[in-house]
């Protein structure tokens, strides 16, 4: 939630870090000056700083924030005069002050019904944001009156002070002036300065305004200065040197990515100046403790109280890391008409494994600058991101990419708002019991706040898709999304939306079974085409798909890989089509083939019931390589979602029609389309890249047959015996047949249930790549690959 907040006049929040024993550490951005350090302020300055504090206040408010840090240390001011506000999600992030043992807020600053909250009625949220605007007066009091009130008092005669301003009588500014010993300062000023304040001042939280009330006071009509900060020789030839680097230009999260990348430790910089110290346990131990359990002796845990301390990060490292870097690297072209100039220079890693890259801070600076741009020009630049998304994703893009990728655009938000989350519903029970087993070892997802975030994603998937029914897996699938957008909800829903239907299209339909079946009888299909001798061993040892690939394909094998595999592995997934699974499924099981082929049922079962360690890279540079070496027809399902898109030669003849689950399952190869067929003897590779059978009797072989196939008719072969390499009699077709062993082998016939058995037998031949053409030889007629057959 924090780190989504974007405000001119906020310091953004970069990184929250929980280290050891639960100290967490606050990364944002800093500024040298803050207001305490400014002096001799004049009324216009102190109006454009009220009106500043009140634009940062009242964007806080809407996000339901309230500040409750307000003072003058907290408010940082840029070299440009700007006004930040800073620590301003500390009670937001502590849960209203309910999960620390410490006060939130200064002493002098809080408004004093802060004091008067008991802590046995502390809740969240309970400071509502009108405190803001009490300590944003206390503020303006003391650089209006040009001192700093009560500063030489000890912590409970500041308290009792602010509590005894709930008894005058009067104005409250004129007191704190009268006992200043400033009202000839307080005299000199205009009555809608003195206004504006006693409004801040309001003893009675009821009546005092809120930010976005006073930012229409008549105080702002008037013009109002901004800082013209004195900075020292030494601090202005920093910032101008800073101002000419090109890396000033980039965003911060995008400069806290790359200073993370090239070796930045944060609670290595807080050990280095002494804000984190190493304690040995023993010296925790308290010296003495009595039956009841008291103890003496123990120091106080100063790790357990707040540290507001600062500490700036150094940019040196990170600055000459990347000072060689070009100018294009910087400003890389994204839209180029010649192939001299659009010829990107590539960085020495670019060739490097995946992990390496990743890791590598040249390489994913040169990425991030890219995808920042192209972004920017989302959707028309979607087919750039698509190119882009092919050589890899930079992890601090996948977010946005991924959606990219899954063509999200529209009014998402107000369409998840739209959505019911509240009304209970009959998937509540299950869902409230899947999540707490999903995903649990990261720290987002296991958090009581993302508890809630993916129950409502999952509740707004649910009740907007009323066709589908709630299976388990949903929340395995809905994890990657939830983790990538965790401040963007909306983008969540709205991936996992584009998802389903493109991958898993009626997968959650209530009764499911044939579609899933159908799937798995694909996947069977494309192990015996790709690895003959695997699918003839899982077979005799009747190790089906249903046993082990379910949970694959249910949750894109979310289910079976912690996440940071499934970045990888979908980061190409999305880019194919609803296919693409399937052949990761089967280089998953390449993967294992060594262990599978000499393990028998009970052994596979034990296999996959703890499935070993998977090489995700090769795991999809092997899937890559699969899907490109295999016609798309191969794994055609009915159920797949269709395309919106015809090509303007298709004809129906030659393309896949839907089988039934049953004919499927009795055939143990793939069927190939005809328009596939073409499209391989069109095909302009140097070697020959198939072979055709036709089955058919001599005669109509004769007659007429698909020019440069060979006949081995169905009544010359032997099914019955047991004998498979003596099924085929000898003959010069069986020669040309094993020279092509390895190559695409499609059987024609007439009869599509003997033919299937002939694609059976060559499979227990071990010869891979067999499939048989759907449909008859006659729907090629009229394509120029039909003749009569001269021997």
């Amino acid at each position: 939630m924090l780190k989504k907040l974007e405000h001119p006049n906020l310091c953004a929040y970069l990184d929250i870090i929980r280290g050891k024993h639960e100290r967490t550490i606050v990364v944002s951005e800093y500024h040298r000056k803050t207001l305490k350090q400014m002096k001799n302020l004049n009324v216009g300055q102190a109006i454009g700083i009220a009106k500043s504090v009140l634009d940062a206040l009242s964007y806080l408010n809407s996000h339901r924030i309230v500040h409750r840090c307000l003072n003058p240390e907290n408010i940082h001011i840029d070299y440009d005069g700007n006004i930040k506000l800073l620590n301003y999600g500390l009670y937001y992030m502590t849960g209203g002050g309910a999960d620390v043992s410490f006060p939130i807020g200064s002493p002098k600053y809080p408004a004093p019904e802060v004091f008067l909250m008991s802590n046995s009625t502390l809740k969240v949220g309970q400071s509502g944001p009108k405190v803001d605007i009490w300590s944003l007066g206390m503020i303006l009091v003391d650089i209006l009156l040009g001192c700093c009130l009560w500063s030489e008092l000890k912590l409970g005669q500041c308290l009792r002070k602010v509590l005894s301003l709930l008894h005058c009588d009067g104005s409250v500014f004129e007191r704190l002036a009268r006992e200043a010993d400033k009202m000839d300062i307080y005299q000199g000023l205009d009555d809608v300065v003195k206004d504006f304040v006693n409004l801040c001042l309001t003893k009675n939280p009821r009546n005092r305004p809120t930010a976005l009330q006073l930012i229409d006071h008549p105080l702002f009509l008037e013009n109002y200065e901004k800082f013209n900060l004195n900075r020292d020789d030494a601090s202005e030839d920093s910032f101008q040197c800073w101002r000419k680097n090109r890396l000033s230009e980039r965003s911060l999260a995008e400069l806290y990515c790359m200073w993370r990348l090239a070796g930045g430790d944060v609670p290595g910089e807080m050990k280095k100046q002494g804000l984190i110290r190493n304690k040995a346990p023993i010296l925790s131990l308290p010296n003495l403790v009595l039956l009841e359990g008291t103890s003496f002796g123990q120091c106080r845990d100063q790790s357990m109280l707040l540290d507001l301390r600062l500490v700036a990060l150094p940019m040196s490292s990170l600055v000459q890391r990347l000072n060689h870097l070009p100018v294009t690297a910087f400003y890389p072209l994204i839209e180029v008409k010649s192939d001299i100039i659009g010829g990107n220079e590539q960085s020495d890693a670019a060739s490097l494994p995946l992990v390496i890259r990743e890791r590598d801070t040249e390489y994913q600076f040169r990425r991030i600058v890219l995808y920042d741009s192209l972004l920017k020009g989302y959707p028309y630049k979607r087919p750039a991101v698509l190119k882009e998304a092919h050589k890899d994703i930079p992890p601090f893009f996948r977010g946005r990419l991924w959606s990219a990728l899954l063509d999200v655009r529209g009014e998402i938000e107000s369409k998840y708002i739209s959505v019911d989350k509240e009304t209970p519903t009959d998937t509540d029970r299950q869902i409230e019991v899947d999540i707490p087993r999903c995903h649990q070892y990261n720290e987002l997802l296991s958090s009581c706040e993302g508890h809630h975030k993916f129950k409502r994603v999952l509740k707004t998937w649910v009740v907007s898709h009323p066709q589908y029914v709630y299976w388990q897996g949903l929340d395995s699938l809905c994890a990657p999304f939830l983790f990538l957008n965790f401040n963007e909800e909306a983008r969540a829903y709205a991936c996992l939306s584009a998802f389903v239907p493109k991958y898993l299209h009626n997968f959650f339909l209530k009764d499911n079974s044939a579609v899933i079946r159908e799937y798995l009888a694909k996947f069977s299909h494309l192990i015996a085409f790709h690895d003959p001798v695997l699918a003839n061993h899982l077979h005799d040892i009747n190790f089906v798909p249903e046993l082990f690939a379910i949970p694959w394909f249910l949750t894109m094998f979310s289910h079976v890989f912690p996440l940071h595999k499934i970045f990888h592995l979908w980061d190409k997934l999305l880019l194919g089509d609803a296919s693409f699974p399937l052949y990761v499924g089967l280089a998953i099981l390449q993967q294992l083939r060594d262990t599978l082929l000499p393990s028998g049922f009970n052994e596979c079962i034990l296999l996959f019931s703890d499935l070993p360690e998977v090489d995700i890279e090769k795991c999809v540079n092997t899937s890559i390589d699969l899907y490109c070496n295999t016609p798309r027809s191969i794994t055609y399902r009915s159920h797949e979602l269709p395309s919106k898109h015809r090509p303007p030669d298709f004809d129906a003849n030659l393309e896949m029609s839907p089988l039934s689950v049953a004919q499927l399952h009795n055939e143990f190869s793939p069927r190939i389309s005809g328009a596939d067929l073409l499209q391989l003897l069109n095909s302009k590779a140097t070697r020959p890249k198939l072979l055709i059978i036709d089955v058919r009797d001599h005669d109509l072989y004769k007659e007429e047959a698909i020019m440069c196939s060979i006949n081995i008719p169905l009544g010359f072969i032997d099914f019955e015996t047991e004998d498979y390499d003596s099924a085929i009699p000898s003959c010069p077709e069986l020669s040309v047949l094993c020279n092509f062993k390895g190559k695409i082998i499609i059987l024609a016939g007439d009869d599509p249930v003997e033919t299937a058995k002939f694609c059976r037998l060559l499979v227990r031949r071990n010869f891979s790549h067999v499939c048989c053409l759907h449909n008859s030889i006659d729907a090629l007629k009229g394509k120029g690959i039909i003749g009569p057959v001269l021997i």
